[in-house]
């Protein structure tokens, strides 16, 4: 198994651990720092949806506050399509980083960049 199709696998695990209970769009999402170390998370939904937080903010989240300054990689596990403001989030740290996008079964549908 690659790397990247390691991080996919983390993101569908993790995404059975969201809360939605609003929409019930779930989504998964890990990130991978240039050590290696990765990191992932789920989407927390909130009845007003701008305090929802997408599982990629909050990957992107966790890894910061571990220290994690740059990305080699992402992916999200989704129904849906990823927002240009989660792109915008990844972004931050570092133009041009892979941000895999797969199906709820881990399937991969595209390929994008931050």
């Amino acid at each position: 198994m690659t790397e990247d199709e390691k991080i996919v696998t983390l993101a569908k695990a993790t995404r059975a651990r969201a809360h939605v209970p609003h929409t019930g769009l779930a989504e998964g999402a890990a990130v991978r720092d240039t050590d290696g170390r990765t990191y992932a998370a789920a989407t927390v939904e909130n009845q007003d949806p701008g305090l929802t937080t997408s599982a990629l903010r909050a990957a992107v989240a966790a890894a910061a506050s571990s220290g994690a300054r740059t990305f080699e990689a992402a992916a999200v596990v989704t129904e849906g399509l990823v927002s240009d403001a989660d792109l915008a989030v990844l972004r931050e740290f570092g133009v041009g980083v892979p941000l895999l996008v797969a199906a709820p079964d881990g399937t991969l549908r595209e390929t994008r960049t931050s």
